[in-house]
C-alpha cells in the first residue's frame, strides 16, 4: 500500500522560503517510491521578501502559503488543517524559510522558538510514533520540538565545504546529539524515528545533494 506523506513548505526560494531544489528532489524521490504526497504551508505573512538576485530583503509583503504554492503547482493546504493521523510520515525541506517563517532561528539563534503551529504538528507525528525526515536547516525544528533527539546538519568543523558548521555546534549545545555525516549520508534516530541529512548545508555538487535526499526519503519510508 502506498505511503501517505505530508510535506511542509516555508515559501519559495532559498533566502526567504523553501530551498526549491531540495523540495523538488524530495518530490522526485517520493514519487519514485510510489508515495502519496500532500503539501502544506502556514497561511501567514513571510518574515520578509528577499531579492534573490541581490540577496537583500525588500519592502514588499508576501504570504508563506501563496509562495509555497509555486512549488506545489497550486496544490497546497493550510498547515492548520494538517491531521497527523491521516499520514504515515512527515518531511520538511530546508531553506531559510525554515529559520524565518517556521521558526525565528534566523533572528534569535539558540534562543529561538518554533512557530506553535509547526511545533504542534511535529509533536503530533512524534507522539504517534510516525517517522519524520528533515534536511538542511530544518533539523533545528526537531531540536526544539523533540528535546534530546539525535540529528545531523552535516559537520561541526567549519571549512569551505561546511560553511554552516556552527549550527551543528549549536545543536549539541541545545542538548541534542549531533552526528557528523557527509552529504550523501543520513542519520537515523531510531528512538524518535527522525531521519536527517545535510543537503545544502554542504557546498557539494547538486547531484550529491539529490542523492543524499534520496537516502533520507528511503529511510523515512522504511520506518513508516
Amino acid at each position: 500500500m502506498a505511503k501517505s506523506v505530508a510535506v511542509i513548505l516555508s515559501g519559495c526560494g532559498v533566502y526567504d522560503g523553501t530551498e526549491v531544489h531540495e523540495a523538488s528532489a524530495i518530490m522526485v524521490h517520493l514519487s519514485r517510491a510510489g508515495a502519496k504526497v500532500s503539501m502544506f504551508a502556514p497561511d501567514t505573512e513571510m518574515m520578509h521578501v528577499v531579492n534573490h538576485c541581490e540577496g537583500k530583503p525588500g519592502t514588499e509583503k508576501r504570504n508563506v502559503m501563496q509562495e509555497s504554492a509555486r512549488i506545489a503547482r497550486g496544490d497546497i493546504t493550510d498547515l492548520a488543517k494538517l491531521d497527523a493521523s491521516a499520514f504515515d510520515a512527515l518531511i520538511i525541506p530546508g531553506g531559510f524559510g525554515v529559520a524565518k517563517n517556521l521558526s525565528d532561528w534566523a533572528t534569535k539563534g539558540k534562543e529561538y522558538s518554533v512557530k506553535p503551529q509547526v511545533e504542534k504538528v511535529i509533536k503530533c507525528f512524534h507522539q504517534a510514533g510516525k517517522p519524520m525526515g528533515m534536511c538542511c536547516i530544518s533539523p533545528v525544528l526537531a531540536a526544539k520540538a523533540v528535546p534530546g533527539c539525535e540529528l545531523t546538519v552535516g559537520h561541526d568543523c567549519e571549512c569551505e565545504m561546511w560553511p554552516y558548521a556552527q549550527v551543528a555546534k549549536s545543536m549539541a549545545e541545545l542538548g541534542c546529539k549531533h552526528m557528523n555525516k557527509n552529504v550523501g549520508e543520513v542519520h537515523v534516530d531510531k528512538k524518535n524515528k527522525l531521519v536527517t541529512t545535510s543537503a545544502f548545508m554542504c557546498n557539494a555538487p547538486i547531484h550529491e545533494i539529490f542523492d543524499g535526499l534520496g537516502v533520507m526519503v528511503k529511510e523515512v519510508l522504511k520506518l513508516a
